[in-house]
């Protein structure tokens, strides 16, 4: 049955955890996954929340403290003592989740967990992981996974593969390794069980593989995974040792998170920010994208105020500035959330700068002619003056065209400098064509009407 979270089953818990009747909380969340309990915390004030969550079993509490998320998480563990977050809570974690959460600690915190942890191999783990960067391999891969000498036979193999997988939920792939750790290639369980007891392992490996470094950014995993349909994929250092895996579940979060955030960036938020964070932490995120609004605003007042001779001259020239301004912006928008939405993607066959410029400038052509057309037929029509109504069609069309090569051409810049080409959409894109627009616009207008 599908879990619906509503306000008389949240009351009723409240009740219950008001009267402390930790049995019937239980029975209450019984058959719940640990992100619908995630859920259902989120609903509680933090007392109510901890005494819930203290009511949990080690493997289903650490379950639950991954799926909460990273704002309310830092908040909710800097209310319980380290020992407790230690031993009930790691200590039932993969070390990828396990570094996460501690990683959000503060270091004298993160210290204490580390020390409490009883596992030292495990302490040891994740204390490696948190030495990457939290958007690397490094820092997204976990140390459990299956692997095997190449000098091995396959019983020796089948003996060490039922003793390390008892700390792994999920296995995909045997990683096989020589005596030095470095990673000679991958098996399957299935060559494994058909082979005799006897062959070794070195005349079964399969030795194409895709593996990424350590210090490779998650956004190439994530592609790596997606062009060759991966599951899971190994991490290796610089010279080629085995360290880690990274598992399909952890680049789906890669994915999401990724999409959020190029989402806050075409929306002009900076920085990773959530609804629930504090309020000056949401305010802080919007002001610089919305601080450069202000400057386009008053760079395109100084554009009105340079041209108020014709403003003032021609008829109905002020009609159309609304109309241009927002095709500029449109199209600029458009034509870069294309490029940017390919770049993201990691497509192989990405076009070359000049035959993208090109490919954008055709499409501009027609879009441009297309629309200066309808504008040109709505002036015929309704205008009373054909030198604004070819002003305006003329500027509608070279706008237009100006729009698709800007928009194109800037988050193609931007990506090969390094930097993030959704920086170029949104208030960025819309901000610079407007005001190339009412330029372009006003520059047209007047020579028309012979205005200097």
């Amino acid at each position: 049955m599908q879990f619906e979270l509503n306000r008389e089953f949240i009351d009723e818990l409240k009740d219950l955890i008001e009267h402390e009747a930790s049995e019937a909380i239980l029975s209450k969340l019984e058959g719940l996954h640990p992100t619908e309990i995630a859920e259902v915390m989120d609903e509680l004030n933090m007392d109510e929340a901890k005494y819930l969550y203290l009511q949990l079993d080690g493997e289903k509490a650490s379950d639950v403290l991954v799926e909460i998320p990273e704002n309310e998480r830092r908040r909710f563990l800097k209310v319980l003592p380290p020992e407790l977050i230690a031993r009930q809570f790691i200590e039932y974690m993969d070390s990828d989740d396990a570094a996460d959460v501690v990683g959000d600690l503060e270091d004298d915190m993160k210290e204490a967990v580390l020390q409490e942890i009883e596992d030292k191999e495990q302490a040891g783990d994740i204390a490696d992981l948190l030495e990457y960067d939290d958007e690397s391999a490094g820092g997204l891969m976990a140390k459990e996974l299956i692997k095997v000498n190449e000098n091995w036979t396959v019983q020796t193999s089948l003996k060490e593969i039922s003793k390390q997988a008892e700390d792994i939920d999920e296995i995909y792939y045997v990683y096989v390794v020589d005596d030095g750790e470095f990673l000679k290639g991958i098996l399957s369980l299935k060559k494994l069980i058909l082979n005799s007891t006897q062959s070794k392992i070195k005349n079964l490996v399969e030795d194409e593989i895709h593996s990424v470094k350590t210090d490779a950014s998650q956004e190439e995993v994530a592609q790596m995974m997606e062009r060759f349909d991966l599951v899971a994929v190994p991490v290796v250092d610089h010279i080629g040792r085995l360290k880690g895996r990274i598992t399909i579940d952890d680049v789906v979060d890669v994915i999401r998170e990724e999409a959020e955030r190029d989402y806050q960036m075409v929306s002009g938020i900076t920085g990773d920010v959530e609804s629930g964070d504090r309020v000056w932490n949401l305010t802080k995120a919007r002001l610089p994208w919305l601080l450069i609004g202000l400057i386009g605003g008053i760079l395109g007042a100084r554009v009105l105020g340079a041209n108020e001779t014709a403003l003032s001259e021609i008829k109905g020239i002020a009609f159309f500035i609304p109309l241009i301004a927002a095709m500029a912006g449109n199209v600029g928008v458009q034509s870069s959330s294309i490029v940017v939405q390919t770049i993201a993607s990691g497509a192989r066959d990405f076009d070359t700068f000049g035959k993208k410029l090109l490919k954008e400038l055709a499409v501009g052509l027609i879009t441009a002619f297309v629309f200066s057309s309808l504008i040109f037929s709505y002036n015929f029509f309704f205008g009373d003056s054909m030198n604004l109504t070819w002003a305006v069609s003329i500027s509608l069309f070279i706008v237009i065209v100006f729009a698709s090569l800007f928009g194109t051409t800037i988050p193609l810049v931007l990506n090969k400098l390094k930097i993030d080409p959704a920086l170029a959409t949104g208030p960025f894109i819309t901000t610079m064509n407007d005001i190339l627009g009412l330029i372009m616009y006003m520059m047209i207008a007047k020579l028309f009407f012979n205005i200097i």
